[in-house]
C-alpha cells in the first residue's frame, strides 16, 4: 500500500511537472519565482540535500578488528573418502 501510494504520488509530481497549467491549478502561487515544492524541484532538477555528519571518532570494532593473526595452514580430511565403500554395486549373479 505505502510503495503504490509513493509511486501515485511521484507520477502526480511528474504529471504537475509536465503541465505548468495543471500546477497553477494545485498551487495559486506557482508563477512565482521564490515558490518551492516538489514539482519545482525535480523540474529545476535540483535538490538541496545536507551532507552526513563527519565521523569523529573510530568505532571500537574497528580497533579491536585492526591486529588480525598470522593464519596456518591445517589439512582437513574429506568427509566424502568414507563414502567410498557404497559406490560399489553388489556383485552380479551369473
Amino acid at each position: 500500500m505505502v510503495a503504490a501510494f509513493l509511486s501515485l504520488a511521484f507520477l502526480w509530481v511528474l504529471a504537475l511537472t509536465a503541465s505548468p497549467q495543471l500546477h497553477e491549478l494545485v498551487h495559486a502561487d506557482a508563477g512565482q519565482a521564490e515558490h518551492i515544492c516538489a514539482v519545482t524541484l525535480i523540474a529545476s532538477g535540483n535538490l538541496d540535500h545536507s551532507a552526513p555528519a563527519p565521523l569523529v571518532t573510530v568505532p571500537a570494532s574497528v580497533v579491536l578488528l585492526s591486529h588480525i593473526p598470522a593464519l596456518t595452514p591445517q589439512w582437513v580430511e574429506s568427509p566424502f573418502l568414507s563414502a567410498c565403500l557404497l559406490e560399489h554395486a553388489p556383485p552380479a549373479a551369473v
